[in-house]
Order: structure tokens, then sequence, then C-alpha cells
């Protein structure tokens, strides 16, 4: 999540919070009035909560840098950069000068720089 999605869903939460429950709350609630403002601000809040624990996409998050050689064989897989699998991870990332690599034999693979398989 970048931090303008962040900060937006912390205002968005924050204004969930305090606006529509008070104005609701200032005019003698009945208790469908007050069931809802409960929720309303509970849901606010879950919101500041999520956003607050989500993780800035600003900047990379993994980095490899002249990482050498690697070599697979047999089934096996050399990556001389970085692997993410089925693509996970929140940032970027960034793989210079990472070197050779060989596979050699039934199944093998080899990558030099990012491997999202």
């Amino acid at each position: 999540m970048t931090r303008a999605w962040k900060v937006t869903v912390i205002v968005l939460g924050a204004a969930g919070v305090v606006s529509t429950p008070l104005i609701w709350l200032l005019d003698g609630p009945g208790a469908g009035q007050l069931v809802g403002a409960s929720v309303q601000a509970g849901a606010g809040v879950m919101a500041l909560v999520w956003a607050l624990f989500q993780r800035s996409g600003d900047g990379p998050d993994d980095s490899a840098t002249r990482t050498g050689t690697a070599d697979a064989s047999g089934g096996g897989t050399a990556v001389t950069g970085i692997r993410r699998p089925q693509g996970r991870g929140g940032g970027s990332a960034k793989a210079e000068d990472t070197g050779n690599a060989t596979a050699s034999g039934a199944g093998s693979s080899a990558v030099t720089g990012i491997d999202y398989t």
C-alpha cells in the first residue's frame, strides 16, 4: 500500500469514527441509532488499525547485487538474484550484475535476475 492510500484510509477511518455517530448521539438516540453509531465507529476503528499495519510500497524491498555464479542439476533450481514464488512480496525487487546461472539435466532451471514463478 502506498503512503498516499495509507493516509487516505486513515483520514476516512477517523472521519467515520467521529462524524455520523457523533451527530446521531447528540440528538437523544434511540436503540437503533445507538447500535448504528456503535457499528459505524467500530468499522472506522478497524479501518484505522488495518491501515496502520499495512506495509508501505515505497522503495525497493528486495535487492541483489553481484551475487556470483549458481549451478543447478538433476531437477534443481539456480537463482542468482531474487526469488518470489507466485509474485509474492509487497514492494519492488531489484537485481543488478547477478552473474551466471547454469542449469543442466531434466527439470532444472536457472534464473539470473528475478524469478516470479
